[in-house]
């Protein structure tokens, strides 16, 4: 079994986002497939994007970024991801995939999927814009400990339809509550939820 520092050294480590409850796991947004493609595109979520200013542009943040993108392939990945995610969601079961990024491709989520079944004692969000990857998945194989929520391109557009969970930014009409509460999570976890099949973020 790696140690601590040896994992985090493997997988770059993780973040830890001060509006989510517990740490959480980072890719350069730059870097991502669907969503460097919606960044030209007006009225997109992803033409303000936040994790392309800001801190983000800070030369240790960047090359903290592309260290966790470059581990990906790294034969050790998964074992690493699945002791960073047991040590650092004792306190705090709550573990969130990409607070900025996206997935890579097939073998990323392959690997995500034994993250989660390797740590059944937390509970893991991913949202996604990569739909291709979704499309020809069957929900019944997503780990229960996994909840993925397929995230709208476009502001006001309304969740798709393919997939059980999603999240949508509006202008309007919001359901998160982080905005009232210090830009942060607080108590609420409907993002984790699965009862839940929509999530509305507000626009800002």
């Amino acid at each position: 079994m790696l140690n601590l520092k040896e994992a985090k050294e493997i997988t770059g480590g993780l973040s830890s986002p001060s509006k989510m409850p517990g740490y959480a796991y980072n890719l350069p947004a730059w870097q991502c497939v669907t969503g460097v493609k919606l960044q030209a595109v007006a009225g997109s979520v992803c033409a303000g994007c936040y994790a392309m200013k800001g801190r983000y542009r800070f030369k240790n943040v960047k090359d903290a970024l592309n260290r966790r993108l470059n581990s990906l392939n790294h034969p050790q990945w998964v074992e690493a991801m699945t002791v960073l995610v047991t040590h650092y969601s004792k306190k705090v079961p709550w573990f969130r995939w990409h607070d900025s990024g996206d997935l890579q491709g097939a073998q990323h989520l392959k690997n995500i999927f034994e993250v989660c079944n390797r740590t059944p004692q937390v509970q893991h969000w991913m949202p996604t814009r990569e739909v291709k990857l979704l499309t020809l998945l069957d929900p019944t194989v997503v780990p229960k400990n996994l909840i993925i929520r397929v995230s709208s391109h476009m502001i006001d557009q309304g969740p798709v339809k393919f997939w059980p969970h999603t999240s949508t930014v509006v202008r309007a009409g919001k359901t998160c509550p982080a905005q009232e509460q210090g830009n942060a999570c607080g108590s609420c976890r409907q993002c984790w939820n699965k009862d839940i099949n929509n999530v509305a973020y507000p626009k800002h």
